[in-house]
This record gives C-alpha cells, sequence and structure tokens, in this order.
C-alpha cells in the first residue's frame, strides 16, 4: 500500500484524534517533542521506537495521566488536552496497559462487568435500593458481558479467577475491559508482550477482528516488528521523543533512519 492510497482512504474520513505540537517535560528531560498526528476514523496506527522513545508517555498525555507540557489535544474535535481521566474514558478512548491491570480477585466475568459499570446511569442510592432502573442496568450489564465474552471467545472462562489464565488470556482479557467501555478509540500498549508465536498470529486476527466488529480507530505500540508490519496501515517512529519518520509498512522498513534507530538494534534491543 502506498503514501498516496492511504491518503486516498483517509481524506474523507472523520478526524477521531488530533495531536498538535504535543510536548513533555519531566523535569528537564524532554520525553516527547512536537509531536503530532492527525489519526483518521477506522485507522489501524503503529506506534513503535527503541526503549525510552516516549511512545508509552504519548498514551498517558492522551488519556491524562500526565498533563501536557505543551500542545493540544483533540479527540472528535473536541479539546481533552486538560480534561481527567475518567471524563476522557467516559467520552470513548479506552487502553491496555504493558503491565497487565487486571482484578486479580475477581472473575473474569466480574472483571468485565466492572468496566460496563464505568457507564451506569443510576445514583448509589438506586443501587443500595436495588431500585428497578439499577435492576434494568444490571440486567443489561450482565447481556453485555455475556455477549463479549463469546466474541472474544472467553465466555468458557467466566468463572475462572483472572490471576489464573495464561499470560495470553489475560491480555484477552484485558482487551475485553477495555471494549466494555464503549471506546471510539482504543490504546493498545505492547499487547503481545509475553504471548507464544500462536498466541500472537491469534491476537493479530483478534486486532483485525475488533476493530471491524466495533467500529474502532486503534493504535498500537508494539516491539514485535511482526504485529506491527502485519496488521497496521500507517506507522510513527519516535528516537528519545521525536518522531523520525512516517509512512507504510514497506516505507519504514526501507527508512535509514528507522534501521539506525530503531530496527538495525535487533529483536533483543527491540
Amino acid at each position: 500500500m502506498t503514501e498516496q492510497k492511504i491518503n486516498q482512504n483517509t481524506k474523507s474520513k472523520e478526524t477521531v484524534l488530533k495531536m498538535e505540537h504535543v510536548t513533555k517535560r519531566f523535569g528537564g528531560l524532554v520525553a516527547v517533542s512536537d509531536f503530532n498526528l492527525d489519526l483518521k476514523d477506522g485507522e489501524l496506527l503503529g506506534l513503535i521506537g527503541p526503549n525510552g522513545a516516549g511512545k508509552t508517555t504519548i498514551f498517558n498525555l492522551i488519556t491524562h495521566v500526565f498533563p501536557a507540557s505543551e500542545g493540544k489535544i483533540e479527540f472528535l474535535g473536541r479539546d481533552i488536552t486538560n480534561l481527567k481521566t475518567d471524563k476522557i474514558i467516559r467520552l470513548g478512548i479506552a487502553r491496555t496497559f504493558q503491565n497487565i491491570r487486571l482484578f486479580g480477585n475477581m472473575t473474569v466475568k466480574e472483571n468485565i462487568m466492572t468496566a460496563f459499570h464505568a457507564h451506569l446511569k443510576s445514583d448509589l442510592f438506586s443501587a443500595v435500593a436495588f431500585l428497578p432502573n439499577y435492576q434494568k442496568e444490571e440486567e443489561y450489564i450482565q447481556t453485555m458481558t455475556q455477549e463479549l465474552m463469546m466474541e472474544l471467545g472467553i465466555e468458557h472462562l467466566a468463572d475462572y479467577r483472572s490471576t489464573s489464565l495464561p499470560y495470553g488470556l489475560q491480555r484477552k482479557l484485558e482487551i475485553a475491559r477495555a471494549l466494555a467501555t464503549n471506546p471510539r478509540l482504543l490504546l493498545l500498549d505492547e499487547p503481545a508482550a509475553g504471548m507464544n508465536p500462536d498466541e500472537t498470529l491469534e491476537l493479530n486476527q483478534l486486532i483485525l477482528k475488533i476493530r471491524e466488529r466495533f467500529k474502532l480507530t486503534i493504535i498500537v505500540i508494539e516491539h514485535d516488528m511482526k504485529v506491527i508490519m502485519n496488521i497496521c496501515e500507517r506507522i510513527v517512529v519516535l528516537d528519545h521523543g521525536v518522531t523520525i519518520a512516517e509512512g507504510t509498512p514497506e516505507e519504514i522498513q526501507k527508512n535509514p533512519l528507522v534501521i539506525k534507530a530503531y530496527l538495525g538494534a535487533g529483536d533483543e534491543d527491540a
């Protein structure tokens, strides 16, 4: 796929995420410098670079784990630069983490239901009194949780504790929890970390499936280049917080700056 073809496919589509001149400083350290991104509806973008390049910091800025030092972030045309994380999630941005974050004392089903509860409209009194409006929402969440587990092929694990699952299934559960928040934009931070080749192949298929099924726009941070090159239409490459390249997988593979800064480092250092 050429850059021209990407431009033709995305030119008329709505901008989901726009980042303009975004910079993040931690004291004297510049973690991200003058970062710009225009992400169109339905895109599957790869964000790559060496360790410490600023990739996860980008996710943290989008979700306001850290405030941006400079610049502007827009989601669906709305300025979210200074919004709190919970508000950003409610607007439709969900993410997973490098280190899996599940409720270890809960079952698979309970983990997903907890994520659905983020969109409950009933107040605390309705929940305590178990009023009809709360009962209807609980029934809805039960149904949606079952459907989501079936979509991801984990319904048979509903009553297993999350920490008892193999690593690959824990990753899948974390993605299910993110989907339960009803996102428009999904941020996946190293989803293939710790997976074997078979699990990674299944993950590739899952990401493509959920993008189509849930009409998602997705950004993937990943060190496994097979994942990035196989599923992403466009790739942005960071090095020391600076964007050094952007293009199709074919263009990135041939880019001498990328080869020097990242791909040439070898899988062990990636």
